[in-house]
């Protein structure tokens, strides 16, 4: 039991490490030279730096200072830990980034886009392991409270849309929003591909008379299982089927041919799933 913990816990230091390397990175290379605010506490330091000789690394651990005081008896013991290590390693990281990789400033749209998509892959990567790098997922967090029906979401968005307009105001350019926003969108996209590429799958529901058959010729040629619920025609009154089963993208094209080789006249529609829970897919502990 304590090699798996001390496994596990090591586990998180190699996440914590890469993923602020990567973020301090995309901040160093790509935004803050370009005057890119890519949202967040980030965002705000960018912005901030620009107008006081603080660098962006002191001013991201001042701003995110106040906020782990405010939400550290909303966090547990272990995520207190692993933010305050991700939030101290996110500033020296941007040091270093700073001092000893080159800086791009020959397209802000290219910056854009590669800053958050790299900082997006580094929050990502962090979020895996249920691990924050403080910041506006505290201010979340903190606000939550105060306004229990409001989507966690829709306060990252609305604290994200504030520093931006803070950030317009400060560099007087109206491009520093579309540049923000795009680099944004990017880190978005990418942190939930990376989120959800771990369970991402497709549930598959076959309308059918065959159940038998389509359940036979899936449990030979797959490693999926399926579930049969007795069903009947609305329209025709015949007795019917639902085959439901959940499958990878990977392999979807493969099972929805199985399917149609079982049964032909099989009506079938596919959904996206991304949290899939049991043997084969994510066991819960």
């Amino acid at each position: 039991m304590k090699k798996i913990v001390w496994k596990e816990f090591l586990l998180d230091i190699v996440y914590v490490i890469i993923g602020s390397a990567l973020v301090g990175s995309a901040l160093s290379v790509f935004t803050v030279p370009n005057d890119i605010a890519p949202g967040g506490v980030s965002g705000l330091a960018t912005a901030l730096a620009y107008i006081t000789p603080i660098r962006v690394s002191i001013w991201t651990l001042m701003l995110n200072v106040p906020l782990l005081i405010g939400a550290w008896k909303l966090l547990g013991r272990r995520s207190l830990i692993f933010t305050l290590l991700s939030t101290g390693l996110l500033s020296l990281f941007i040091d270093l980034s700073a001092r000893f990789l080159p800086v791009y400033t020959n397209n802000a749209l290219i910056a854009s886009v590669f800053g958050g998509a790299i900082s997006g892959l580094g929050i990502g990567i962090l979020f895996l392991r249920g691990i924050s790098t403080g910041g506006t997922d505290l201010l979340a967090l903190l606000l939550h409270k105060p306004f229990p029906n409001v989507p966690n979401g829709v306060l990252l968005l609305i604290a994200d849309a504030t520093v931006v307009a803070i950030a317009v105001c400060i560099f007087h350019e109206i491009d520093v929003a579309l540049y923000s926003t795009i680099a944004i969108v990017v880190s978005s996209k990418v942190i939930d591909a990376l989120a959800q590429g771990v369970d991402y799958a497709k549930v598959i529901y076959i309308i059918t008379s065959e159940g038998d058959k389509i359940t036979q010729t899936l449990n030979t040629h797959t490693d999926r299982g399926t579930t049969v619920i007795p069903a009947m025609g609305g329209y025709t009154k015949d007795n019917k089927q639902i085959v439901i089963t959940v499958t990878r993208r990977n392999v979807l094209s493969q099972t929805l041919r199985l399917i149609k080789m079982a049964d032909p006249a099989a009506f079938t529609f596919v959904t996206d799933s991304t949290e899939v829970h049991g043997e084969g897919f994510k066991i819960d502990d």
